[in-house]
């Protein structure tokens, strides 16, 4: 199987990684930054690759998109003569919605489009922090569309697992969006909140325990990428943001009148729930 990536980036870097790792030799790369190419090819997680992404298209049966949501529509409409007939493409953008109804006109009939989300990834940016551990466990998001081949979606499946991924979950583009607001999209505004909230010239840096470290871990962030993720998901995304204020609120309230039981309560519900993602 010839699998071609677009994009070595973090995902993309970490998705060669993992291919070299599960025994797959023929991976490809295409990104306009060559010096990218060039690492990946010195560290052996790629055959070859290029900043023209026609060569490496026409023979990959396997093509894995892991560029900004806004780019990928450009990049179909380029490239949309290049695919290999019968070719799975799959993407591993954030938000699903928008992007679905941008590429229905677009994609080629001749290729079947999957569209993924890989629930991991690293808070940095580049191929310098790609790595393959972040995939060993993680949850894979498969979107389910009337569109695709079931036969592909079972292939697509077992090479998911093939790189390490625990667990495929196929839902609906609309649900997809709505989970990731709170799942993964509300935790980098709760992190990029908390960072910004603190007092300048504190040097909180000599202060801080794991708490502290461990919740604003993915404030360190692709801003580019992150702000075309928060308004491409802006209405899910600001009802979870609503969500969460109330119920800061309500513990504000409950810490402002002193009430040691409802507080209590609130921090031992908390306990049970945040135990129970651990099963």
């Amino acid at each position: 199987m010839n699998i071609t990536i677009v994009g070595l980036g973090v995902i993309g870097g970490s998705f060669a990684m993992a291919f070299h790792e599960a025994g797959f030799e023929d991976v490809y790369a295409v990104d306009l930054n060559k010096e990218s190419i060039a690492k990946a090819k010195n560290m052996g997680i790629i055959k070859d690759g290029s900043d023209n992404a026609k060569e490496f298209l026409e023979i990959a049966d396997l093509v894995i998109i892991c560029i900004y949501p806004r780019i990928i529509k450009n990049f179909m409409m380029e490239n949309k003569n290049n695919f290999k007939d019968g070719a799975i493409v799959t993407d591993v953008a954030g938000i699903k919605g928008s992007l679905i109804k941008e590429l229905d006109d677009i994609i080629p009939d001749n290729v079947d489009f999957i569209f993924g989300h890989p629930m991991a990834g690293r808070e940095n940016k580049g191929i310098d922090h790609a790595t393959a551990e972040c995939y060993k466990g993680a949850n894979y998001l498969l979107i389910d569309t009337e569109r695709n081949d079931d036969d592909n979606v079972l292939l697509l499946q077992a090479i998911i697992y093939k790189l390490g991924f625990k667990r495929i979950i196929r839902i609906s583009s609309d649900f997809h969006d709505q989970i990731i607001a709170f799942t993964s999209h509300l935790p980098h505004v709760m992190a990029v909140s908390l960072i910004n909230s603190d007092v300048e010239a504190r040097n909180t840096e000599i202060y801080m325990g794991g708490s502290y470290r461990d919740a604003t871990r993915v404030a360190d962030i692709n801003e580019d990428l992150w702000t075309e993720l928060f308004l491409g998901n802006k209405e899910n995304l600001l009802e979870v943001i609503d969500d969460f204020m109330a119920e800061m609120g309500r513990f504000r309230e409950d810490l402002a009148k002193g009430d040691k039981v409802a507080l209590n309560k609130r921090l031992k519900r908390a306990t049970k729930r945040r135990r129970r993602l651990n099963k």
